[in-house]
């Protein structure tokens, strides 16, 4: 197996590990996030602690995703190669800021006593979960967006994946980001049916092109698409296209 062939195979397994662990986090988070009292309640929390790892590693793989493919896309685009690794990155951090506020209040909990003013106590863990849901509208509500719009422009002009998978990207990501600004106006909820759906355009966008990279690896690009100077790739001016 050649270099970028292995670049592919490990992006896609990010990308679609990114879009696995993404999905349970919410319900897992649901007693948390939803109810005001969490911290004052008993017991061990529920899923908190696993929708906290679940959301770290979601984090990891998306940082892999582009650590996968830079050495391919940056003869293409080396600017916005880097922007992918630096949007990845950000939106990791970002989400990283959410899982330790959410785990901040799950050791409230477990610390709360009888004693403890309850009242301070309950304005302190909804703070925190204000900065977790704000965490996840500019996280995973914007971030994807900055990410299809520095790779899925390279994988547009180059044709390393058929041109359908980033044209959809380019289309959700606008999608994306008008939703995001509405949810932050307080036009419908960050969660509902109105932000899912324009939220679908970014989410098939990273299924396909994860899919596609795992199963089918890179096209040949276009010669014409070589950054200056830079000389073509053999691995990928080796592979046939599909």
């Amino acid at each position: 197996m050649d270099r970028t062939r292995r670049a592919a195979l490990y992006a896609g397994l990010f990308y679609i590990g990114t879009f696995v662990f993404s999905i349970p986090a919410l319900a897992l988070y649901d007693g948390i996030v939803n109810d005001p009292n969490f911290v004052l309640g008993a017991g061990h929390g529920g899923g908190v602690l696993w929708g906290g790892l679940i959301e770290v590693l979601t984090g990891l793989t998306g940082i892999g995703t582009a650590v996968a493919v830079y050495p391919v896309i940056k003869r293409y685009g080396p600017s916005r190669a880097q922007g992918f690794i630096a949007s990845r990155t950000l939106e990791a951090a970002v989400i990283f800021v959410g899982v330790l506020s959410v785990l901040t209040v799950y050791t409230m909990r477990q610390d709360f006593t009888a004693g403890a003013d309850a009242a301070s106590v309950t304005t302190t863990a909804n703070a925190l979960v204000a900065l977790k849901n704000w965490s996840f509208l500019l996280g995973p509500g914007v971030m994807p967006a900055i990410n299809a719009l520095c790779f899925a422009t390279i994988l547009y002009t180059t044709r390393l994946v058929p041109r359908i998978i980033p044209t959809i990207g380019l289309i959700g990501a606008p999608l994306l980001v008008l939703s995001s600004v509405v949810t932050l106006f307080g036009g419908w909820a960050q969660v509902s049916s109105t932000a899912t759906l324009f939220a679908l355009p970014i989410a098939a966008w990273e299924l396909s092109v994860g899919i596609y990279m795992l199963v089918k690896g890179f096209r040949t690009p276009s010669v014409a698409t070589t950054t200056p100077g830079v000389p073509a790739d053999p691995g990928v001016t080796a592979l046939v296209e599909a």
